[in-house]
C-alpha cells in the first residue's frame, strides 16, 4: 500500500487484516441478492470476496486513481465501477431496484451515507456497513439515553439494526484515531409518509429541550392539534414507535 497517498479530503482508511474483511462478507445474506453495491472499495479487500460469491457486484468509488487500480487488479467491466460520489447516486440511474450494500464508510461522512440510504430504502433491503464505533452505538441507542437521536430514530424505523462487532484501529492504513464497529440493517416492512416521518423527528430533536407541543409549533394548525398524544413528552422520550404513531397522527389531521 505503499504506492498509494491517502487522500484526507476522501476520509480514506484502508481495511488491511484479511479475516476480518472475510467476517464482514459473511455477515451479508449473500444467497438473498444477485446484484451488490459496494461503497468506497478502496484497495478491494472486501471486493475480492464479494466478486467470488455474487453475480453482479458495483463498485462506486470517488477516487480515480482507485478506480484505476480496481480495474487492472480485478479485471472488472467499466459498467460495474461507478466513479462517483455516492451521496450524488441514484440507484435509478442504473435500473437497480433490489440489492444489497456493504462497505466501509467514510466516517466523516457517516451520518450523509446513511440519510441516503433511509432515501432509497425501498431498493436497499439489507446493509453491512463499518461506522465508527460512537456511530454505530449512537444507531442501537433507545429513548431516554444521551446519544438518542434523529439518525437512531429514522434507521430503526425502516430498518432491524444489530450492531454485529467491534474493530479495532490497528487493522487499518492509516491506523484511524477511533474504533470502528460492523452494523447491519435488515429492512423492515412499513408504509408510512417517510417525509413527513423526517421533517416530525428533525424538528423534535432540534429542540430538543423543549416539549413535542412547542417544538412540532409548525403543525399547530392543524385539526385538533392539542389531541394528538405525547406532545407533553420530549423528543428522547419517544420510542421509535412512538415518533411512527406521532406522524400518523399528524398526517391523519393535516
Amino acid at each position: 500500500m505503499r504506492q498509494f497517498f491517502f487522500k484526507k479530503k476522501f476520509d480514506q482508511y484502508f481495511l488491511k487484516d484479511k479475516n476480518i474483511a472475510q467476517k464482514i462478507v459473511k455477515c451479508l445474506s449473500l444467497q438473498n441478492y444477485n446484484t451488490i453495491v459496494e461503497i468506497g472499495p478502496g484497495l478491494g479487500i472486501l471486493t475480492r470476496y464479494l466478486l467470488n460469491s455474487c453475480k453482479k457486484v458495483f463498485l462506486i468509488e470517488i477516487d480515480e486513481k482507485l478506480i484505476f487500480f480496481l480495474k487492472n487488479h480485478f479485471s472488472i467491466s467499466n459498467k460495474y465501477i461507478i466513479n462517483k460520489n455516492f451521496l450524488k447516486w441514484n440507484p435509478e440511474e442504473i435500473h437497480l431496484n433490489n440489492f444489497a450494500l456493504i462497505g466501509n464508510f467514510p466516517y466523516s461522512i457517516s451520518s450523509k451515507i446513511l440519510f441516503h440510504i433511509i432515501k432509497y430504502h425501498q431498493y436497499i433491503p439489507e446493509c453491512i456497513g463499518m461506522f465508527q464505533k460512537e456511530v454505530a452505538e449512537r444507531l442501537i441507542s433507545k429513548k431516554n439515553k444521551k446519544n438518542y437521536g434523529i439518525l437512531s430514530v429514522l434507521i430503526q424505523t425502516f430498518y432491524d439494526i444489530k450492531y454485529l462487532f467491534t474493530v479495532k484501529k490497528n487493522v487499518f492504513i492509516p491506523i484511524p484515531n477511533v474504533k470502528s464497529a460492523v452494523i447491519s440493517l435488515k429492512r423492515k416492512k412499513i408504509i408510512c409518509n417517510k417525509d413527513l416521518l423526517l421533517k416530525c423527528v428533525k424538528m423534535a430533536f432540534n429542540q430538543r429541550r423543549k416539549i413535542l407541543k412547542n417544538s412540532l409549533k409548525n403543525f399547530k394548525n392543524i385539526t385538533n392539534f392539542l389531541d394528538i398524544p405525547f406532545l407533553n413528552k420530549r423528543a428522547e422520550q419517544l420510542s421509535v414507535k412512538e415518533f411512527f404513531q406521532l406522524t400518523q397522527e399528524i398526517e391523519i389531521r393535516k
